[in-house]
Formats: C-alpha cells, structure tokens, sequence
C-alpha cells in the first residue's frame, strides 16, 4: 500500500469529506429555500437556479468515485448514438444490483454535462431527508409510495409538470423497483413462473406499470429510452466505504438508445415489450460474465474537471474556518470545550456511518421479499 493509498484509508480524512459534504449541503439546501420567491416571478429562472445547486451537491460524490477513488468508467456503445448523448431528454433503465449502481448512473450523467438535472423515481420518505431528499424537492424529483394506485396519479401529474422544463434531463429508472438480492431474486422468479414469463438470470422482474405511465408521460419530452446495463470488472461488488477508502474499482456500462416512438402505446404490449427489454439485458450480463466485456465499440466519454474544482472550492471554503475553530477549542485549554468537540465529532461519524450504511445491500429495503409485492406488475 503506498503512502497516498494509506492517507486515504485514514478515518480522519474519511470524516474531513464527510463534514465538507454535509455542512455545504445544508448551506445549499438553505440556498435553494431561498430561491422560493423567485418561483412567483419566474418558475423557469427558479429551475435553472436549482439545476447549478443541485450540481454543487451531487457532484462532491461523483468526485469521491472519480477523483478520489479513481474508479475508470467504460461506455459501451453505438457510435451512431453517441453524438446524441446529453443533447436530448431520455428516460435511463438501469439495472440495480450493486450499492453506488446510483452513482455510476451519476457520473454518466456528470460525463454529459446533465447531472445537475437528472431525475429519479424516489421513495417518498426520501423527500424529508436533509441535503439529498430536500435537493431532490427542489429539482422536482418525482416521489412514490411504492402504492400504485395513488403513485399512478402522482407520478403522471409530476411528470406532466416537466414538459416545459428548461434544460435537457435524463429520468433515470429502475424498473425492478429494488434493488437485486439472491432472496429477492427466488421471489420474483416464483412470480414469473406463476405468470408464465420467462426467467431472468441477474434480473429481478421489471414494473412494467410505472414504466408504462413514465414513458406515456413523457412521450413528445424525452426522445428515447437509454437501456443501461452495469457491471464491475473481476467480479466486484464496490461500496460507497471501499470508495471513501479510495479503493479503485472499474464500471463497464452498455446503453443501447432506444426512440421512443418505437415503444408500445397500449399498456399491455408495453408490459411485453418491457419484459423483453429485460430478456436482452440478461443475455448481455450473460455475455459479459463469459467474456469480461459487453458486445459492441467501446465510446467513453472522458471525466471533467468540474465535479474535482467544486469540491475543492468547498473545501477550502469550509475547512479554514472549522481549522481556525479548532485552533482555538485547543489553546483555550478548557476540558468542557475540548470534550465537546470529541463529542461532536464522535456524533458526526456516527451519523456519516449510519448514511453509509443505508447504501448497503444488507440494509437495503424489504420492497421485493414477499410474493404479493412483486405480483402487480
């Protein structure tokens, strides 16, 4: 292990990022509160003002995946497709097997110059969780329930609202509703052999009714539908832990682009076409598992400077003060204070490993483990 592998390893830097993280996303996040008033004069400036903050969050962790960690990222891809990528709204289906899966689906965003309007179909809890949940209020994520009939209204009418959206976003997708489990898998594929569907080797069974009311929403707003297919080199299974201790990891993503137009209108022809789309997408996890790769050129876009000059300007805006403060705490020579501190900090690590925890497979949700709640596609 060299001496740069050895630092970043190091809880005391692991808390450093944290801290940057968590004290500039509240900062943001009051930011973006403040932007209320401007949505009664002009709703279209209020939105571009919440793309750029919204950014300023989202990127310090796609700086931690490329950056710090320095985790590669290959596309493959139709070349033809590629001149199209960023420059049109799309709906991404991702596969959901991995924890920093979402982060992936972040940094091609970031490649693209789209992250800071991205889109996710969120769990409404999300909405009350301070800087990512309050972010995503403001860059009107479309939240759910998980209850289909009240989310079939809800999802629409929150679609509906980004038809005059200003800028060009990618509504990133996971159809399997949760993410892949070996006990999650036994279910669904007891579900698809009740239906007669064929099964699925390293997918969970597709939602096809909230694809279907996603796609309809935005049939004439976005212009295609990017199928995506991750998968991590060597057999990996990276975590947002191993990245804070800057372990290197390599993400092989294949997207095929996919115009809107040539899917299905009617609900149930839809539903086949989904469960299709997801046949294909095993044989390609099939594929790589045999030969290491995805079929297809290789056409990746490189990674920007912006994510790396955000975080560092965060950085340095926070951390002389937290510096001049502890200076201080510790020439005081007071025990209170100097034991306040260590309780602060203990508290903020505690609450940095507990967010960490929530992207792990094991904490994962229980949505997926029972029959009946994969039985209403």
């Amino acid at each position: 292990m060299g001496l740069l592998q050895l630092l970043k390893s190091q809880f005391l830097c692991h808390l450093i990022i944290c801290y940057v993280f968590l004290v500039s996303g509240l900062i943001i996040n009051l930011l973006q509160l403040c932007t209320l008033p401007v949505w009664l004069v002009s709703k279209q400036l209020a939105r571009r003002i919440n793309i750029r903050l919204a950014y300023c969050i989202s990127s310090q962790m796609v700086a931690i995946l490329e950056w710090w960690s320095g985790t590669e990222c290959t596309l493959y891809t139709d070349p033809k497709s590629y001149p199209l990528y960023g420059k049109e709204n799309a709906i991404v289906v991702l596969n959901h097997a991995f924890e920093i899966d979402f982060l992936c689906g972040w940094t091609f965003c970031e490649r693209f110059g789209v992250l800071g309007s991205s889109k996710v179909l969120a769990k409404k809890q999300l909405a009350y969780v301070p800087i990512i949940g309050w972010m995503w209020y403001f860059l009107e994520i479309v939240f759910c329930k998980r209850k289909w009939e009240e989310d079939r209204r809800t999802v629409n009418e929150s679609l509906q609202k980004l038809r005059d959206y200003p800028e060009n976003f990618w509504f990133l997708l996971y159809c399997e509703g949760t993410r892949f489990t070996p006990k999650k898998h036994q279910v669904s594929m007891q579900v698809a052999e009740s239906k007669g569907l064929p099964k699925l080797k390293y997918h969970l069974l597709p939602r096809t009714k909230g694809f279907w009311v996603t796609v309809q929403s935005l049939r004439g707003k976005a212009a295609a539908v990017y199928d995506s297919t991750l998968n991590f080199r060597d057999n990996e299974m990276p975590t947002l832990l191993g990245l804070l201790n800057g372990k290197k990891y390599h993400a092989d993503l294949y997207v095929r682009r996919i115009p809107l137009e040539l899917i299905p209108e009617d609900e149930k022809e839809c539903a086949e076409w989904l469960h299709k789309l997801y046949q294909e997408k095993d044989s390609f996890q099939e594929h790589y598992a045999k030969t290491g790769r995805f079929p297809g050129p290789i056409m990746s876009p490189p990674r920007r400077p912006w994510s790396l000059i955000n975080w560092l300007f965060w950085s340095c805006l926070l951390l002389y003060p937290l510096g001049l403060l502890l200076t201080q705490l510790i020439s005081s020579g007071s025990v209170f204070t100097i034991v306040a501190s260590v309780a602060v900090c203990s508290a903020a690590s505690l609450g940095v490993r507990w967010m960490i925890g929530q992207t792990e497979i094991k904490r994962g949700s229980n949505y997926g483990n029972k029959e009946v709640s994969l039985n209403n596609n």
